[in-house]
């Protein structure tokens, strides 16, 4: 009997060393911002602006990965598409203040200006009501009134 205890207790750690395991590979790296940041933009070039927008709004679709997604905003704040938020899209985000009062859109747009780089800002995780600090990659399309963006939480 106590060895039976032993083996289920052993397997009950394995277990719950591999969900943690797991669940600690789910956070998205700043080089995966990047990267699907730069595919986004491609797709936005190759596809045109409506086609991309498409893509990248589909929740299930390649720009959703782990913890994180690309989303577009215009040059003038509007969000063009968002998987997570979609009752942001067509919206003017000018002026948005995260919880600790920092208008992040602005500076995102001020960022992009520039070509890219990054802000850092507060928000909230999929699913989660407590917001949590985020750092998201700004790239503006080529050629285009686009940015697109993406971000991991610290």
């Amino acid at each position: 009997m106590k060895k039976a205890v032993s083996i289920l207790a052993c397997f009950g750690f394995l277990f719950m060393f591999c969900v943690c395991a797991s669940v600690a590979q789910e956070k998205a790296t700043k080089e995966e911002c990047v990267a699907k940041c730069k595919e986004a933009a491609a797709l936005i070039k190759q596809a045109g602006l409506e086609a991309g927008l498409t893509k990248i709004q589909d929740s299930k679709g390649p720009f959703v990965w782990k913890d994180s997604y690309v989303y577009v905003l215009d040059m003038e704040s509007k969000m063009l598409a968002n998987p997570f938020v979609p009752g942001l899209v067509g919206k003017s985000s000018l002026g948005m203040k995260d919880s600790d009062g920092k208008m992040f859109v602005n500076e995102i747009i001020e960022v992009a200006k520039s070509g890219d780089g990054w802000v850092q800002y507060m928000w909230p995780k999929s699913g989660e009501k407590a917001p949590s600090r985020k750092i998201a990659y700004v790239f503006r399309v080529p050629g285009e009134n686009a940015i697109v963006c993406a971000g991991t939480y610290e």
